[in-house]
Formats: structure tokens, C-alpha cells, sequence
């Protein structure tokens, strides 16, 4: 690890958009946006934007059936709308396939959310979660992890309070972000400009207690030390620890008055 000198003048760092090293961008989960999902979230981080909406249906993929496979599923689906970015980005289905980047993002939120999910006690149902990119700004796949635990958790709430089944089946939250290395120095939730100008880029996942469920990272036509992959797993630790804390207090909230 890298000693606390080393770790004040990252956080001391000024950014691009004028945070310190150790710094998230502002965060915010505006609910029920989707009315007919079974819960929804629309998740900005600083000019992020992402909807994520959970349908829940009353069966399972043919596969678990054919090989007997009990409990539930769960799957994610990702896109970036076509106004999302500049220029515009088409469509898949105007290329008449997924590409490949979105398969990706879309396998690690699924593989994320059935993480913290108990599929046994969701019973044999099928929980589909899709993340759609209103506005990319760097860390849609990180902000669409976080918005989806949110949704998933809210759904499987209302499952519980239907007395579907007898208590949600989420373990425990799950939250990402994103960390990278900028002039030499470790940074966490990066932006568009950041994300182009890194040296090193990661994704992490981790659990609210700290689990890591994923780490993605490789430099970026460069070498990378074990001092900044432990100063980058850090801080990637203490920003899911500031995104679980924003996903409990809007769970608090909704307790003592669900969303519509």
C-alpha cells in the first residue's frame, strides 16, 4: 500500500472538473421512473445518466428447465441510446446485432446483481433488469450497477409485500466504480475526459461489506506498479462505500414511504 503522504496528495489533486483524487461526482437516485417496471431508478453520476428498470416474470429460461435447475434468474441488458452520446450512436438493431462492448457490460451487470441474489428464494422466476444510457459522460457500466442493485432491490420488495414470496432474496448491495491512473497519480470515478487521458483503467465491484465481485483493469498502452493497483483498489473501496451509504439512505426513505 502506499504510505498516507502519498495518499493526501492524491486526494489533494485538482481534476478536470475541479475534484480531488479521492473524490466522487456528485450522485443522485431519482425513483419510480419507469411506472410500470417493478422498480426503477434513474442513477446520475455527475453527467452519467442511466435508467435502470426491473421486470419480473413468472417463469425461467428454457435451459434451467430442460436441465432441472431450481430457483430463478436473473439477466441484464444494456444499451446507450442513440442520443446518449456525440456524434449519435445507431442503434443495434439498426446493425442487426449487439455490439460487442454492450454484450459485455451487460454480462458483468448480470453477473453483479445474481451475486448479491439469493435465486433460490426468488423461486422460478425470471428477473430481467434493463439499463438504458440517457447521457454518457465515463461510467455508465459502474452507474448502472449501482442504479440496477437499487431497482432490483425495490422489485423484489414489492415481490415480498404481494406475499409472492415470503422475504427479498438481496443478500446484500452492490455498487461499482470506476478508478484510474492520471499523470501518475490514482483517481476514482472518472469522466469522459479522464477516461481518454488515463494511463490505466479499472472497474470495480464490490459488495457493501466490502467483497470485491469484480475488478476490471489494464493499462492502457502502459505498465502499471502494485503501489497504484493498491492505491486504485483503495480508493475504488472507499467510493462503493459512499455509493452504498446514497443506496441505504434512499432505501430508508422508501421503507417509511414506498414509491408508487
Amino acid at each position: 500500500m502506499t504510505s498516507g503522504c502519498a495518499r493526501s496528495t492524491f486526494a489533494a489533486m485538482d481534476r478536470i472538473d475541479g475534484r480531488s483524487g479521492d473524490e466522487l461526482r456528485p450522485v443522485a437516485f431519482d425513483l419510480g421512473i419507469a411506472p410500470y417496471a417493478g422498480g426503477s431508478v434513474l442513477v446520475a453520476m455527475g453527467n452519467t445518466r442511466v435508467i435502470c428498470g426491473v421486470t419480473i416474470e413468472e417463469n425461467v429460461p428454457r435451459w434451467m428447465k430442460e436441465q432441472g435447475v431450481t430457483g430463478g434468474w436473473l439477466s441484464a441488458e444494456y444499451a446507450m441510446l442513440p442520443y446518449s452520446t456525440q456524434p449519435r450512436k445507431p442503434r443495434d438493431i439498426a446493425k442487426g446485432r449487439i455490439d460487442g462492448r454492450s454484450m459485455e457490460i451487460q454480462r458483468l451487470i448480470g453477473r453483479s446483481l445474481r451475486a448479491v441474489v439469493d435465486l433460490e428464494k426468488l423461486g422460478p422466476r425470471t428477473v430481467w433488469v434493463d439499463c438504458d444510457v440517457l447521457q454518457a459522460d465515463g461510467g455508465t457500466r459502474t452507474a448502472a450497477i449501482t442504479g440496477a442493485s437499487l431497482a432490483v432491490a425495490m422489485a423484489c420488495r414489492k415481490l415480498a409485500r404481494e406475499k409472492k414470496i415470503d422475504a427479498p432474496p438481496v443478500r446484500k448491495l452492490v455498487a461499482a466504480v470506476s478508478a484510474g491512473v492520471l499523470d501518475g497519480q490514482a483517481i476514482v470515478d472518472l469522466n469522459y475526459e479522464e477516461d481518454k487521458l488515463v494511463t490505466v483503467d479499472f472497474n470495480l465491484v464490490a459488495t457493501e461489506d466490502g467483497e470485491f465481485v469484480e475488478v476490471q483493469g489494464s493499462g492502457e498502452e502502459a505498465t502499471f506498479a502494485q503501489s497504484q493497483l493498491d492505491e486504485m483498489l483503495a480508493l475504488g473501496r472507499k467510493g462503493i462505500a459512499e455509493l452504498v451509504a446514497a443506496q441505504r439512505a434512499v432505501l430508508a426513505r422508501i421503507m417509511v414511504s414506498p414509491p408508487e
